[in-house]
């Protein structure tokens, strides 16, 4: 059976529903969130768990025979930093622990594209060298951190780590208002009957829509052999508002969207996320482009909250 912490979020309800797809059995845990996606609903044991409660999160082994971890669980951070850092680090030393004390075969952990930020490269790909950068959010901080706490916490036990530098996903489940991508509000606003601010046409960069990266992270996770540590997970490719506006107005005829002309920050290109050693190591390549992506985003939230 695969556990996979933080299994409640956007991209862990889809991992585990790949993994389902993929013929596993699948344990999730969620902690502040407890309604069960209806894509999942039947299909997953499901357990609720605060993963910085030590006890209570080695009892899961207790209870099921838990092969392999993903580790998706994190927190939103407020104002202090030191307690979210705390938060976040405590429930990824738990994981760590039970998973030494299960001899699981493969540990798998959110990590972040923005371990990259800094590089002047396009695409970003694994070989580069992190770059010493100032990091604009905390959750960057701490993913790009957890990478070496991970492989060093595991060296020498048989447990295979995988990092996983997750690119701009997005898709069901997401929050509706979510800041880190446009369109989720941008939709949110148009099921209102709002007619939504308009967008620079040419911003945008790495794009994955999240069954998309779902999956990927399944078969990374399932994969009998793979040759590296540190994988991006995304679509491998770019996209702007512009095609993403475009696919909007192509499901929902008659719609007067606005666009900006160019980028906000004026001439460049926005970095995203080579995926060669994922689809060479796994065979994963994206399902969804920009266009099936909104349409399927749309539908979706047709009939459901986020």
């Amino acid at each position: 059976m695969i556990l996979v912490t933080g299994g409640l979020g956007m991209i862990g309800a889809h991992t585990a529903r790949a993994l389902v797809d993929l013929g596993h059995e699948v344990v999730i845990t969620g902690h502040r969130r407890t309604d069960v996606p209806s894509f999942l609903a039947g299909k997953v044991a499901v357990e609720t768990l605060d993963v910085t409660d030590r006890d209570e999160f080695l009892a899961l082994g207790k209870r099921y025979a838990i092969t392999d971890i993903v580790h998706l669980a994190g927190s939103i951070p407020g104002d202090d930093p030191v307690a979210y850092f705390r938060t976040d680090l405590t429930g990824l030393l738990n994981a760590l622990d039970a998973a030494r004390a299960w001899g699981v075969r493969r540990f798998a952990v959110a990590s972040s594209i923005g371990n990259y930020i800094g590089r002047p490269e396009i695409p970003w790909h694994e070989g580069l060298a992190l770059p010493d950068a100032d990091l604009p959010l905390l959750i960057i901080a701490f993913k790009k951190a957890v990478e070496p706490l991970t492989v060093h916490s595991l060296q020498d036990t048989g447990i295979q780590p995988i990092l996983l530098r997750i690119g701009s996903t997005w898709g069901p489940l997401m929050d509706p208002e979510s800041p880190f991508n446009p369109m989720p509000p941008y939709v949110s606003a148009i099921l209102r009957g709002d007619k939504p601010p308009p967008l620079y046409a040419d911003d945008g960069g790495d794009f994955c829509y999240a069954p998309d990266s779902g999956r990927a992270i399944a078969l990374l996770t399932t994969t009998e052999t793979l040759r590296h540590r540190i994988y991006n997970v995304s679509s491998g490719r770019p996209a702007t508002n512009r095609e993403l506006v475009e696919a909007v107005q192509a499901n929902i005829p008659g719609l007067d969207l606005d666009l900006l002309p160019g980028r906000q920050s004026g001439p460049g290109e926005d970095p995203y996320l080579d995926i060669t050693r994922l689809t060479e190591d796994t065979g994963f390549t994206p399902d969804f482009d920009p266009a099936k992506a909104v349409a399927d985003y749309i539908s979706w939230r047709t009939d459901n909250a986020r």
